[in-house]
């Protein structure tokens, strides 16, 4: 081994990864690549067997209780609701060890949820990566570009950042009683992100645009990057523009249009955009009240649009 092989580092650990799932295989490579030795790893599904032999080749698959005897780190990588239930089992198995580190990757939780664990002497640790995974070796490029949310006590916070910075992310601190808040945040951005990407594919491929994706890639990315540049002051439309009449007829063609989950997503994003255009005086009032009528519960609340642009629904006979 050269001198700046990263085994030859000090502090090395063994980890055992308990959940070979999208994440657990990503962050337990990552870990790999900086130089720590990954003992041993549960699958139990063929999905997670196969990323485990492709991620982190080499690595016996074993037991929980085996992983855990034998690890120094153990990183929990399970689904949130299964979390609990797994630390409480495994305390009440007397598997945790003093002065082990447990570090489970939830956006949920902080540390309290590795309360039986820490109270066996094993040391709480909370980092939850910020970036979706698909399991595939290229997440692996991601982290670089990527934060952590970090939850441990004050004594071994920097424990857990040094764990963020050998796999080449961010570490950022957030509170205990703040989890459950920066995980809303999260989801609302990336999983309401993905609905909307898919019902507008849907709503233009039912109108016979063939290639969706490619129409609302550039309208998407670019809305995104000037959001994150700009916030609000990025915004566009017929919601910034007080355009009433657009508003309506929109409304209009979704109404009309068998959809229903699309209408209701876009009724609730656009009073949600004209609410806070209001607020931050994007949006003259007299404009923004406009454009809450037309987006008003019950079907056709707003009017027409030819009403809402103040013409008559029909033209005179």
């Amino acid at each position: 081994m050269s001198p700046a092989d990263p085994r030859q580092r000090p502090g090395r650990l063994g980890v055992g990864v308990i959940g070979a799932g999208r994440v657990g295989s990503v962050l337990g490579a990552a870990l790999r690549s900086a130089g720590h030795a990954v003992i041993g790893v549960s699958a139990v599904s063929e999905a997670s067997r196969e990323r485990a032999e492709t991620l982190l080749p080499g690595v016996p698959v074993l037991e929980i209780p085996d992983i855990i005897e034998r690890a120094e780190l153990v990183l929990l990588t399970v689904p949130d609701d299964a979390l609990p239930a797994l630390v409480e089992g495994l305390a009440q198995l007397k598997s945790w060890q003093a002065g082990q580190l447990v570090v489970h990757s939830s956006g949920r939780y902080g540390i309290g949820v590795l309360g039986p664990a820490r109270a066996a002497g094993a040391i709480p640790l909370a980092i939850h990566p910020v970036m979706t995974f698909t399991g595939l070796s290229l997440d692996l490029g991601r982290l670089p570009d990527s934060t952590f949310g970090v939850t441990a006590p004050s004594a071994v916070l920097p424990i857990a950042q040094a764990l963020v910075v050998e796999m080449g992310a961010e570490p950022v601190v957030i509170e205990e009683e703040s989890r459950p808040l920066y995980h809303a945040a999260l989801a609302h951005a990336s999983n309401h992100l993905v609905t909307i990407a898919a019902q507008s594919a849907q709503l233009l491929s039912d109108l016979g645009v063939q290639h969706p994706d490619r129409m609302l890639s550039p309208l998407m990315k670019a809305s995104l990057e000037n959001a994150l540049a700009a916030g609000e002051g990025a915004l566009t439309g017929p919601v910034a523009r007080g355009d009433a009449g657009t508003v309506v007829a929109h409304r209009e063609a979704l109404e009309g249009h068998d959809a229903p989950d699309t209408l209701q997503a876009y009724l609730g994003m656009a009073r949600a955009t004209a609410e806070r255009a209001l607020e931050r005086g994007v949006l003259p009032a007299a404009l923004g009240a406009a454009i809450l009528a037309a987006l008003a519960d019950g079907p056709g609340a707003g009017g027409t649009a030819a009403q809402q642009e103040g013409h008559p629904s029909e033209p005179p006979s």
